[in-house]
């Protein structure tokens, strides 16, 4: 849910700060005080176009901030996790929109692109309202709310996966019929090619071997001579292993007789023989290791011409030569098996495919069962909102020569808002109120199955009064059951209903003689008054403050 809206320098709203409730929360106000500029600055936090006329004048930019809790929000948790963001429940959108043109937007302190801003927005809330570009009607979405209608998730998963199976079957296949193509008209050279490889037996990581091998030898004249006079340094006169041990064993006889004064120094010349006698060992066993046989590095560098022959004659690198044998061998493979591995691919590739067209047909099936229930549903909800003459239908199109991993099926929400005229798609037809109350006949319908968490209406009472206002109002408050809702109004009755009541208000700054935004929760008291303004207009009546308690009460 949307748990705080912070607003600085959009258009007329210098400066704002809302916190948010979850339930029903109504925005109320006298026609141009600025309910749409709050809505325009939720909606660039929500991925709307930016546009540097939002700023407000006299600013270099304007920002929104909306904070969100996910404590009951999967989706919108996979998304996040799937992108690397990290988040612990709460999640902070900021939108910056500067005068002189560009925007930028992050989420959690984290830069992200527009499109994936949309993204996860949409499943934070959803914008509904008199213009076309706020409804989040979007077509390609009806198929997922009915599967999620019809409790058909499960359904609609398995038919994904089947369809990823047949897929990769036929992919399979197709790749296998085009080995046997291409070995067919090469089979001469496929032939030629693979003797030639297999006698020649690369071996990845071969060729750094070689060369490294190559260089030891070639250095190896210089490695031997280091080493030689290591050994002579050692077999010197200077230190002669011998006139030690002479001198330590001369020392060694007195050394009972000197007191211990001796100990030390036959202990140190122990450990200079042994460390001498160690270094002519390994100095005598790195000689050796750096001793070639001429023919060794004649026979290293034919071994790496030859493979780099073969990865120039084969157009690849000497690392990719096993892998271009293999690839042969395939290919042969392929024209010399009799047609078995194709006929085996041509079973499982069927096979794959028939099981996605049963999966795809019971599918559609059950949806065509669903969408005639929930156009029951939605039918049933249009007459209290003064659409009793509307029909409603969500068209299930099923064309079995165009599956994917969807399945066969097409499904779009259309409506006929006057009888005789056809069905057409929702946006083509419906009028700004009438879309909004569509919406929201769908949304009651939906709520629970398939939408954001958050929800935002604008004005979808507009035209209508009395009775419908109340309807209205009614569906508003059921939806608030579950969700977030929130409701810019101009009915008294929808008003009533609210758990959180808000009023949108310009006035004049004395000081700077300009007119600001403001946004204040009310009291009680204060909510009494506005109820009583909107039903009577400018001048607050005694009459319209009972008639204000009166709605008030039925609504506690």
């Amino acid at each position: 849910m949307l748990t705080a809206l912070s607003i600085r320098d959009i258009v007329l709203i210098e400066k704002l700060d809302i916190a948010l409730d979850r339930d029903l929360t109504v925005l109320t106000g006298e026609t141009g005080a600025g309910k749409s500029i709050l809505l325009d600055a939720l909606g660039l936090a929500l991925g709307a176009r930016g546009d540097s006329a939002l700023v407000r004048a006299g600013a270099e930019r304007g920002v929104v901030t909306a904070a969100f809790s996910l404590a009951s929000n999967p989706p919108a948790l996979v998304l996040l996790r799937e992108q690397g963001i990290d988040t612990e429940g709460e999640l902070v959108i900021r939108r910056i929109q500067s005068a002189d043109g560009p925007s930028r937007a992050a989420i959690n302190d984290q830069p992200v692109s527009l499109n994936l801003l949309r993204q996860i927005a949409g499943a934070l809330a959803e914008i509904h309202g008199q213009h076309a570009d706020r409804a989040l009607v979007d077509v390609a979405a009806h198929r997922q709310l009915l599967d999620a209608f019809g409790g058909l998730e499960a359904d609609s998963q398995e038919v994904a996966a089947l369809w990823t199976t047949a897929a990769a079957a036929e992919d399979a296949l197709r790749d296998h019929r085009d080995r046997m193509a291409r070995a067919e008209a090469e089979r001469a050279y496929l032939e030629h090619a693979e003797e030639e490889l297999r006698a020649l037996a690369p071996v990845a990581g071969e060729e750094a071997l070689l060369a490294d091998a190559r260089q030891l030898m070639m250095s190896s004249e210089q490695f031997a001579g280091a080493l030689g006079e290591a050994e002579e340094a050692l077999a010197g006169d200077g230190t002669s292993v011998a006139r030690l041990n002479a001198a330590l064993r001369k020392l060694e006889r007195r050394r009972e007789q000197a007191g211990g004064r001796l100990d030390a120094v036959c202990a140190a010349l122990d450990r200079v023989l042994a460390e001498i006698g160690e270094a002519e060992r390994t100095l005598a066993e790195a000689h050796i290791s750096f001793r070639f046989d001429p023919r060794e590095l004649e026979k290293s560098e034919e071994r790496l011409f030859a493979l780099r022959a073969a990865a120039r004659k084969f157009k690849c690198t000497v690392d990719t030569l096993a892998d271009v044998r293999e690839r042969v061998s395939r290919d042969l493979q392929a024209l010399g098996d009799g047609g078995a591995q194709l006929k085996a691919l041509e079973r499982a590739s069927a096979g794959a495919r028939a099981a996605f067209d049963a999966a795809a047909e019971r599918l559609s099936n059950k949806r065509r069962k669903a969408a005639r229930s929930l156009d029951k549903a939605v039918m049933a909800e249009l007459p209290p909102l003064k659409l009793e003459r509307a029909r409603f239908a969500a068209a299930v199109e099923t064309d079995a020569g165009k599956p994917g991993a969807h399945g066969i099926d097409r499904v779009e929400f259309m409506v006929a808002a006057n009888p005789g005229t056809p069905l057409a798609p929702l946006m083509k037809v419906a009028s700004g109120g009438e879309l909004a109350r569509f919406m929201l006949a769908l949304k009651v319908i939906l709520a629970s199955r398939g939408s954001a968490p958050t929800l935002i209406f604008d004005e979808i009472d507009t035209g209508v009064g009395g009775a419908v206002a109340d309807a209205i109002g009614a569906r508003l408050a059921r939806l608030a059951e579950n969700l977030q809702v929130l409701a810019v109004t101009h009915s008294p009755q929808v008003a009533a209903r609210a758990a959180q009541h808000m009023l949108i208000s310009k006035m004049e700054e004395v000081a700077g003689k300009r007119m600001v935004t403001r946004v204040q929760p009310l009291s009680a008291q204060r909510r009494r008054e506005e109820v009583a303004r909107m039903l009577s207009g400018a001048k607050v009546t005694e009459a319209a403050r009972a008639q204000a308690d009166e709605l008030l009460r039925g609504r506690a």
